[in-house]
């Protein structure tokens, strides 16, 4: 069998490195960090299909993870609605999960080189890219750290500020996962004073009370820029999936469960060119061609709704129509994953 490469160590390329290993595909991962370290990830994931763990075999990594139903939105100081999600998601940090997917990797036998740099050409047969996402000028910065001490009221707690979302879950070990998307600002220093800082600059001050009262999990702090939400989907020379094709919105809580699925669509074509059945080319159109049909929808979606969330303006209509229950959540929540 022909040997498959994977730049990039995230959800996408482990899980796939996993699956195709345990495939008897020789795989190797190509990452330019280390494990386990946290990332700037919203850790809730939404809308993972049955056959996409299956096909994974994710099902022993997320045995654990917490079962997350019931969601609260607020604008601001003001908690806008609730609802409960037509499924559960589970919420699980990507320092354990990545940590469980490596070490399965390397149990299965794959290569696994940290602290690298790919220095093979986008195309080339045998190679995949998952390596993050594309970076670009952008507006917007991420934030995340995990705090203990913290009480949520729902599963999930959403709040908009002004030109802002953030994002609070809870992760294993007692503690909870805050993650936001901000518009960058004139703020700097150590991560978890540049989260209060910009909490207080874009209006969200109770819960930036909230967090003032909470301690900060050591190491979990952790940002990330040029993020672009508005590319379309990857059309280089190189076959990507999972970030490295494109970013969807955070709110969605599908970040994740985008990765397992891009990750789960390239399986069967990628051990099928391994055992030498079919070429490159064909590998590359038949994957490209699940992508678009699995994921395009879920990106358009998302795209869309994404204003309606950072926007003031916008902010003030989703939060009315939340209010007088004439927002379809259920439609949303489909459209979106």
């Amino acid at each position: 069998m022909r040997p498959i490469e994977i730049v990039g160590g995230g959800l996408a390329g482990l899980s796939l490195g996993c699956a195709l290993q345990e495939s008897g595909v020789e795989t190797t991962i190509i990452e330019a960090g280390t494990y386990p370290r946290h990332r700037v990830c919203g850790e809730f994931i939404s809308g993972l299909s049955p056959i996409d763990r299956e096909r994974l075999t994710l099902g022993p990594a997320l045995a654990d993870a917490r079962k997350l139903s019931s969601v609260s939105w607020h604008r601001k100081e003001r908690e806008v609605c609730r609802h409960q999600l037509p499924s559960p998601a589970l919420g699980i940090s990507r320092f354990t999960l990545d940590a469980r997917l490596v070490e399965r990797f390397t149990a299965a036998g794959g290569r696994l080189r940290t602290r690298t740099r790919a220095r093979t050409t986008p195309g080339k047969p045998g190679s995949v890219w998952t390596a993050g996402h594309r970076t670009s000028p952008s507006p917007f910065i991420g934030l995340k750290a995990h705090f203990k001490g913290l009480s949520l009221a729902t599963d999930l707690e959403m709040y908009l500020g002004d030109q802002a979302y953030v994002g609070l879950s809870p992760v294993e070990n007692g503690a909870a996962n805050l993650c936001g998307l901000f518009r960058r600002r004139s703020i700097r220093g150590e991560i978890p004073e540049m989260i209060n800082q910009y909490l207080e600059a874009c209006g969200l001050r109770g819960l930036k009370s909230l967090v003032a009262r909470a301690s900060v999990v050591a190491g979990s702090p952790c940002a990330v820029a040029g993020l672009d939400y508005d590319s379309s989907p990857d059309n280089g020379p190189g076959l990507s999936l999972g970030d490295a094709r494109q970013l969807i919105p955070p709110f969605t809580g599908a970040g994740m469960a985008t990765a397992f699925a891009a990750a789960s669509e390239a399986l069967p074509s990628l051990v099928a060119w391994s055992r030498d059945e079919i070429d490159w080319p064909r590998v590359d159109r038949q994957i490209r061609t699940r992508l678009r049909l699995r994921l395009n929808r879920r990106l358009r979606a998302s795209r869309w709704i994404h204003p309606f969330l950072l926007e003031p303006r916008r902010q003030s209509l989703t939060s009315t129509l939340a209010r007088l229950h004439l927002l379809p959540f259920n439609l949303l929540f489909h459209l979106l994953h």
